[in-house]
């Protein structure tokens, strides 16, 4: 039998392994809007009590729960067996809190208690880039040659 490439194998996908991967991935970045949305309420409330608050942190505040409703989508896509998708949210991952939390260590970029809670909201997706590596969804999605 010949398989897409495109979508994993659907014998492998429908596994209640590959399942409860792929429901622990969709919690984990539930877990990291929630932690976003957080921070935006966070960052408007600090700007209302008269503190400062830079452009920088508007925007990330404002754009990282935007992002996690697009990776929660791509997360979807991929537990129905969409490659594409799965390769995008393995990437993004491991990438993402790479990039934030390397960012936020830059002195002068964000004060510490921003850098903290962007680090603390990165915790559910580097989950995420455990579980896409784990033997479940490997094998789901083996690399094709």
């Amino acid at each position: 039998m010949e398989t897409n490439k495109h979508t994993a194998e659907p014998v492998l996908l429908n596994s209640p392994r590959t399942q409860e991967a792929f429901d622990t991935a969709k919690s984990s970045v539930k877990v990291y809007g929630a932690l976003s949305a957080v921070a935006l309420l966070a960052v408007i409330v600090v700007s209302s009590s008269g503190h400062m608050v830079n452009t920088f942190m508007w925007v990330r505040a404002v754009l990282l729960p935007v992002v996690a409703v697009l990776i929660y989508r791509m997360t979807v896509s991929a537990s129905r067996g969409s490659r594409r998708a799965f390769e995008r949210v393995s990437a993004l991952a491991v990438i993402m809190p790479i990039a934030i939390i390397g960012i936020d260590l830059i002195p002068g970029v964000c004060p510490p208690w921003y850098a903290v809670m962007q680090a603390i909201c990165m915790l559910p997706l580097i989950r995420v880039a455990f579980i896409t590596r784990g033997s479940a969804l490997r094998t789901a999605f083996p690399k094709s040659r």
